[in-house]
């Protein structure tokens, strides 16, 4: 399933490459307004494109609140809540997946 997905993933950012500018969405937003250090708006479109093959949009705007308080990520990676449980595991599958595609570009 994993190996599925980073074949859709990788293929729809190479269909990609030729649009007039960066994908936008919750994530890539959250990653900007995040200032930190590696991101760039190509990383985070990137990470952008990621999100989109691999949640939902609802699970889109979760996971951006994870940029600007990282303890509701902790708390919802403790959480014994079946639907957290359920929601960590998809946004560790796009966290891992995103890491292995998307590289910060050093300029």
């Amino acid at each position: 399933m994993r190996f599925l997905l980073m074949v859709g993933a990788v293929a729809s950012m190479a269909a990609c490459g030729g649009r007039s500018g960066p994908v936008t969405g919750d994530i890539s937003e959250a990653c900007l307004a995040a200032d930190r250090r590696a991101a760039s708006p190509a990383l985070c479109s990137c990470v952008q494109q990621v999100a989109n093959q691999t949640l939902s949009s609802r699970e889109q705007a979760r996971a951006a609140t994870f940029f600007e308080e990282p303890q509701l990520a902790q708390d919802t990676r403790q959480s014994d809540r079946p639907a957290d449980e359920r929601f960590w595991d998809r946004y560790r599958s796009f966290s891992d997946l995103a890491t292995e595609i998307c590289q910060p570009v050093n300029a």
